[in-house]
């Protein structure tokens, strides 16, 4: 399986290493695949769409938003 770098800032790391419990390279998966799927999605339902890219982006951020908030509850 390739492996990826992600960088954190260090304050977020000490946070990170309070929880050593947590699997953190599971938790980077899984929200690159929740967004992955979001964007796949995103793009059949805007390929015959008359969406502007920033209309595009704006709910794929708000997506994203939402899969930050649930990779946090699952976390915990």
């Amino acid at each position: 399986m390739p492996s990826i770098t992600v960088n954190v800032d260090d304050a977020l790391k000490e946070r990170m290493e309070q929880h050593p419990e947590i699997n953190w390279s599971e938790v980077t998966r899984q929200a690159i695949q929740e967004k992955i799927e979001a964007l796949e999605m995103m793009d059949e339902l805007t390929s015959e769409s008359e969406l502007s890219g920033r209309d595009v982006q704006e709910i794929a951020d708000k997506i994203n938003e939402r899969g930050r908030k649930r990779v946090d509850e699952e976390s915990a």
